[in-house]
């Protein structure tokens, strides 16, 4: 059976990773955010690689603001890459135009130049103390980056699935997210985020360990042993 086609009124978002990192949860919050919230058609499914936990899963919403005739993605609008596995498999069902964010705590090398480059498990783990809900930051800079569903429909389906002894912590890693992409949109290109202090900081690290290495070729002990030989 042939596919449908795509139509304007149709956005798509994936979230890909490795099991354990909590996309599916993820993606069933948006799910409830968009459809009982928003007041939007919404359909939601998910995919698990042969590999849990080290390889790519994926899981996906597909929002309308009318009758979903086909549930699963066609043309991914917004995907989030959390591990590479998951980011080299599911780039190529990205649109032209969509956006990419990946966590660029776990993917060392985005060989994408319009990559939004986020530290998802980084954040957590510095911000929150847990790596656990660095879902949920994804779920705070989804908010920033998409305008299909809101900040606040978001905040009111998380406050329902996630356990009421944990829902401080999973609402502080949601605003972490949310304003590390405002500060580091780079669509401002704003010298003052937190992105490029990170950037200013290695550079200087960088040139700190040459001019290290430097002094140490021209230090006068190094000379006095070579004019010996």
């Amino acid at each position: 059976m042939p596919k449908p086609k795509e139509t304007t009124d149709r956005y798509e978002i994936r979230l890909s990773g490795s099991g354990g990192q909590g996309i599916i949860l993820a993606a069933i919050i948006v799910a409830e955010a968009v459809g009982r919230y928003e007041r939007k058609y919404v359909a939601q499914s998910q995919s698990y690689g042969p590999e849990a936990r080290g390889g790519a899963s994926r899981a996906d919403v597909v929002i309308s603001n009318s009758a979903i005739d086909y549930p699963k993605s066609l043309s991914v609008d917004l995907l989030v890459a959390m591990n590479k596995a998951s980011l080299d498999k599911f780039y190529g069902s990205l649109k032209p135009d969509g956006i990419l964010i990946v966590d660029s705590s776990e993917v060392a090398e985005i060989p994408f130049p319009k990559a939004i480059r986020v530290p998802f498990t980084r954040l957590a783990k510095e911000k929150c103390g847990r790596s656990i809900v660095a879902n949920m930051v994804v779920l705070g800079t989804l908010s920033y980056f998409q305008d299909m569903v809101s900040s606040s429909a978001l905040t009111k389906a998380l406050s329902n699935r996630v356990p009421p002894e944990f829902l401080d912590l999973n609402l502080k890693a949601f605003k972490i997210g949310r304003e590390y992409a405002r500060k580091n949109d780079p669509r401002k290109n704003n010298s003052d985020s937190d992105a490029e202090k990170y950037k200013l900081n290695d550079r200087r690290k960088n040139e700190d360990r040459r001019k290290a290495v430097e002094n140490r070729e021209n230090s006068p002990k190094k000379n006095s042993k070579k004019g010996k030989e």
